[in-house]
């Protein structure tokens, strides 16, 4: 080797050499900025998330014990919160997100909109608000009574949270009174009559109380202690309970309900305007103004109506549209006889499902769930199903009013694979942080349940057209939710006029046309969080199919969306635009 071409080669060996270790420590600088990025997040979404977990006891969650302890909820600790998660985002705001490895600026995604809504919830003092048409604080107490006991303390630490229901009753009612000052308050049409969810305890024995559920089997007791814990559960009923709920009884009828305003609008409110924006951002996760909701309502109404009147050809039914949905709202074969007869049915399309799931789903939930009907103390004024994870509530109260062309539908929203699905999956992703873990977003967990409400075309779960065009009634009763949320809300409509749309457009029964309207007064933006949701999640499908061709897997995609958790809806569109540039590979390939 010439000695020139020798100094040639050893320079660039040299400057190779110093390039890569250049590279090499970029790279190095690089990864100990993410890591020290990734456990500041990771320090700060763990703290705040326990110390929120001991704010609220949140025994709607199965996973959590039983609480010994009511939240505390005066204007102190009330403050208390909105200092806290203030703190906590001017901390989120010091971490850039840009320095953050690509799994914690993902958590970054999700985790600061949960930080923002809870400011903002605060900010607006929605805590003067703590009862509507559809949610009170009371009768969320009884999701505790009928959850599974497992140790003998879980039934001490109910008997010690009965026993704290004066106290916190107390504080609900002053922070209501608070509300009612300033005019904060759901609309009064909305909670008339509402108050038979609270003489449903006061009228009750001890023994037949709601509150003495867990106490009728004990399994994880010893015998020798059942006795002396259902005593003690009977005293706390009697001396603790039962009083307060007289006290609340007797407030909600003489000065609660009489000063309850007149108006219906969210911008009827304090700071109105902004607070129903406060509201679309919350349940939607977007940031869509009013008037575009509305109008996107409006078509896509338009839209599912023309699919409605070709399945109703189908049937062959001879009559124009409001003819036919008077023939299903009056034919006796559309309605079960009893109401074992409409769980049994609701059984028969989940067991349905079962056997068709893994075809659409590499990753199966271990978690079973039950099929029961809605407790009697809520069933007036509850919608027909809800579910979640271990129960699927459905509403067996009164008959005439539960269509069973509605039932494929519901059930595939309410069980698997809807909530059923979605939120034990979520649970049982133990690598996520615990806030993904628990965490229910409206707009991605109803969406994903609507969503599945369609897939059940492609599954085969519709038999017959009355079916299909019951399942299409429910995709266009969640559009029609766009107009009427944002008409009452934003435009003006009245209660009537809400009613008179769906009945017009809808095949809904009269009584559950009632209910919903209330809740979509009372629970602003709330019920539009199911259409836009399903929409973001058929369209990122649309996108990785065009986008994947032959190569999109049905089962691999559903695996790729439900892996997330909860998670607004602009997170799972990146999430989604991963997935295709992957090349459609889902989390569990060998699953595919």
């Amino acid at each position: 080797m010439h000695a020139w071409v020798a100094r040639g080669f050893l320079i660039a060996m040299s400057v190779a050499a110093m390039s890569a270790c250049s590279e090499g420590s970029k790279q190095q600088s690089a990864s100990k900025q993410h890591d020290a990025a990734d456990a500041s997040l990771r320090a700060l979404y763990s703290s705040e998330w326990k110390w929120r977990t001991d704010q609220f006891a949140d025994d709607e969650d199965a996973q959590r014990p039983i609480a010994d302890h009511l939240p505390k909820v005066d204007p102190a600790a009330q403050e208390v919160r909105l200092h806290y998660w203030e703190d906590v985002l001017r901390k989120l705001d010091s971490i850039p997100r840009s320095d953050l490895s690509p799994a914690e600026q993902v958590n970054y995604d999700v985790y600061r909109p949960q930080i923002e809504v809870l400011i903002a919830n605060q900010r607006f003092r929605d805590f003067e608000m703590p009862a509507n048409s559809d949610t009170t604080f009371w009768t969320d107490m009884g999701y505790t009574a009928r959850r599974t006991f497992r140790s003998v303390q879980d039934y001490k630490n109910w008997i010690a949270q009965m026993r704290d229901v004066p106290r916190y009753f107390r504080e609900q009612m002053d922070e209501m009174r608070a509300g009612m000052k300033r005019g904060f308050t759901p609309p009064r049409v909305t909670m008339e009559g509402r108050d038979s969810s609270i003489t449903a305890v006061t009228n009750a024995t001890p023994e037949a109380s709601l509150f003495y559920t867990p106490f009728r089997e004990m399994p994880s007791v010893p015998v020798a202690q059942q006795d002396k814990l259902r005593a003690e559960a009977l005293k706390a009923i009697r001396e603790s309970v039962q009083p307060a709920y007289v006290e609340l009884l007797k407030f909600v009828r003489t000065q609660y309900v009489p000063g309850l305003r007149t108006t219906l609008a969210a911008q009827a409110l304090p700071d109105g305007k902004a607070f129903y924006q406060a509201k679309i951002r919350e349940f939607t996760t977007l940031d869509m103004e009013p008037d575009a909701i509305h109008a996107l309502g409006l078509a896509e109404v338009a839209r599912l109506h023309k699919e409605m009147l070709a399945v109703m050809q189908e049937t062959g039914f001879k009559g124009g549209f409001p003819a036919f949905l008077q023939f299903l709202r009056t034919e006796p074969r559309f309605y079960a006889k009893t109401p074992d007869e409409l769980l049994m049915r609701a059984a028969w399309i989940a067991k349905k499902f079962d056997g068709k799931a893994p075809q659409y789903f590499g990753y199966l939930p271990r978690a079973r769930f039950t099929i029961k009907p809605v407790p009697d103390d809520l069933a007036p004024f509850y919608t027909a199903g809800r579910g979640g994870p271990g129960v699927y509530l459905l509403n067996t109260y009164d008959l005439p009013n539960r269509p069973i062309y509605n039932l494929t539908a519901l059930t595939l929203h309410e069980s698997a694979p809807g909530h059923a699905f979605q939120m034990p999956i979520a649970m049982e992703h133990k690598a996520q942080p615990e806030f993904r873990q628990h965490t229910y977003i409206s707009a991605y967990g109803e969406g994903w349940a609507l969503y599945c409400e369609s897939l059940g075309v492609e599954m085969g779960m519709y038999d017959t057209p009355y079916d299909r065009f019951g399942m299409l009634g429910y995709q266009i009763w969640r559009a029609a939710r766009l107009v009427v949320d944002t008409g009452v809300h934003a435009q003006g409509w009245t209660r009537q006029q809400s009613i008179d749309y769906l009945r017009q457009y809808t095949a809904l029964p009269q009584h559950e046309i009632q209910t919903e309207v209330d809740r979509y007064i009372a629970w602003p933006a709330q019920a539009l969080s199911y259409y836009l949701g399903e929409k973001a999640i058929h369209q990122v499908r649309a996108n990785a199919e065009q986008a994947l061709g032959e190569r999109f897997n049905i089962r691999a995609f559903h695996d790729a969306v439900l892996e997330l958790g909860s998670v607004p809806l602009p997170v799972l569109e990146s999430h989604i635009s991963r997935f295709i540039a992957g090349g459609g590979k889902g989390p569990y390939p060998d699953m595919e």
